[in-house]
């Protein structure tokens, strides 16, 4: 993984405009004792992207995710969301980055090992936003922020030092540590998504960050 997506906190501007490049941020939850927890971890400082800040496991999409294998397919509603501002192809591509992602830079499994790799279980994501870095900066991104439960993915968490300090944190516990806006709006679309029912989940207005983090309905 070279960079995690998100948000408008790059240092340096560009002085032309770079395209954004399709990435893929996983929101892993579950339920703790003081209520909802999510996985998170720390950027390096020495990441030239989001350096020192409380990001969720992802990053670019690869050429590769079009062509690997998964255990199950995306399901309609998280499908359909995708496919607003992506290609058929190009949506499953955007699944399978979130649990490559996953795997390589916290050890868990969303799916079946294969060797080196994950089949992923993309039937187990859920749409929960997109944002798009600002232009002018040099590293820009067009992330989707899906969602899986805990109970969907296996294995002991082992970081592969992309992300420092891994583990569950309620959002009060997150925001203790340094975290970037747009991480911090994300989540509160997360965990909105989270009160909604399955019907409310699946017929929402969907939502993008633009700009300096303002958010916006999707046209």
């Amino acid at each position: 993984m070279a960079d995690n997506p998100g948000g408008a906190d790059a240092e340096g501007r560009s002085r032309r405009t770079v395209r954004p490049r399709d990435a893929a941020s996983l929101i892993l939850w579950r339920v703790g004792p003081a209520g909802p927890e999510v996985l998170m971890g720390r950027r390096h400082a020495r990441h030239r992207f989001m350096p020192d800040v409380m990001v969720f496991p992802g990053g670019r999409v690869d050429a590769d995710d079009h062509r690997q294998p998964a255990t199950s397919e995306l399901a309609p509603a998280t499908r359909r969301m995708l496919e607003r501002r992506a290609t058929p192809g190009r949506a499953r591509a955007i699944g399978i980055a979130a649990a490559r992602e996953l795997f390589e830079e916290t050890g868990l499994v969303l799916g079946e090992r294969r060797g080196e790799a994950v089949a992923a279980d993309l039937g187990a994501l859920h749409y929960v936003c997109r944002a798009v870095t600002p232009g002018g900066r040099p590293i820009r991104f067009n992330a989707r922020f899906l969602a899986a439960p805990a109970e969907a993915v296996h294995g002991e968490i082992a970081g592969s030092g992309e992300l420092e300090h891994l583990g569950w944190f309620t959002p009060e516990a997150a925001h203790r540590h340094r975290v970037a806006d747009i991480t911090a709006k994300v989540l509160l679309e997360f965990l909105d998504w989270l009160e909604m029912s399955p019907k409310a989940r699946n017929s929402r207005p969907l939502i993008v960050f633009r700009g300096m983090d303002n958010r916006h309905q999707e046209r």
